[in-house]
């Protein structure tokens, strides 16, 4: 009798988890801003590159709190064809510069190997490429195999798109040299070149703190993305140091945002990855006066 109980219990405490999970997963994804004297609601949504947009419909009332909103606020929204000029520009290396140099022998010889095996290229095809966009590529590269990344089915930038088709503006936190910097110039170009080795030696590590964020992500754990992060026991290469440079970025951010908050039914949607932890956005909204709740709380 005794075990009889035991397995309906324990059946009743899976179907009980299997129904409260979802609410679990959804709780911290969209905030509402509001306080600090602001004229109306705005509403934030954390995002993850590596989750299906499909995943949208999982989270309730974002779609609704959407169309709230007049005004779409994200980290970079130039994308015209100056701008990509300018990326495919700033991506190259300066004349005077011989990727090849900075490496011995048997280390080029490696990153030859891994681009030609796991994306295909060849350094002959990529050797003014700076070390950034390298290992950005190869990053890319792995996400794909191992985690199923894929850019036109990533929750990312739908509102971006679904605003842009509507005629709703698309504002960017970031102007397009802020951006130009943070993809390819805020490491030191020697710590740039050691950063595309490591991850050619050991991607594991670059897969393993993904696939860990993208957990924490879907558990709706900001804080926990900031902590996987700032570890020392992280060795990707988004490290401690990319942390810091995001800290600083987002103390700009709440000034940028102040007047279109102040204006109010803005839907502001980012990476997770910059807003959770002491140093992350909601936490300095909130130190800036703005109150910051879980809209499905």
């Amino acid at each position: 009798m005794n075990t009889l109980l035991h397995r309906i219990n324990r059946r009743f405490l899976v179907l009980l988890f299997a129904v409260t999970l979802p609410c679990l997963l959804r709780a911290q994804l969209l905030y509402e801003i509001s306080g600090n004297s602001v004229k109306g609601k705005s509403y934030l949504l954390a995002t993850n590159p590596l989750v299906n947009k499909t995943f949208l419909d999982t989270i309730p009332n974002v779609f609704t709190v959407f169309s709230r909103c007049d005004k779409v606020i994200t980290e970079f929204a130039v994308e015209d064809y100056e701008a990509i000029a300018a990326l495919r520009q700033a991506a190259l290396l300066p004349d005077s510069v011989v990727l090849q140099d900075h490496y011995n022998q048997d280390d080029y010889r490696t990153i030859s190997n891994a681009f030609a095996l796991d994306v295909g290229m060849t350094m002959e095809q990529l050797c003014r490429m700076k070390p950034a966009y390298l290992t950005e590529l190869y990053r890319t590269s792995l996400l794909r195999r191992y985690l199923g990344f894929d850019e036109e089915r990533s929750m990312v930038s739908f509102f971006e798109q679904v605003a842009q088709q509507t005629g709703m503006p698309v504002i960017g936190l970031d102007d397009l040299g802020e951006t130009l910097y943070m993809t390819f110039d805020r490491e030191p170009f020697e710590y740039q070149c050691e950063e595309l080795l490591q991850i050619v030696r050991y991607p594991e590590r670059e897969v393993q703190l993904e696939r860990s964020m993208r957990s924490s992500y879907l558990w709706g754990r900001l804080g926990d993305m900031a902590f996987a992060i700032e570890s020392p026991d992280n060795r990707s290469t988004l490290s401690y140091s990319d942390y810091a440079v995001y800290a600083k970025r987002n103390v700009q951010w709440v000034r940028r945002l102040h007047p279109y908050l102040k204006e109010g039914k803005a839907f502001v949607t980012l990476n997770a990855v910059y807003l959770g932890g002491d140093k992350g956005l909601i936490a300095l909204l909130r130190k800036e006066g703005y109150r910051v709740r879980r809209v499905n709380r």
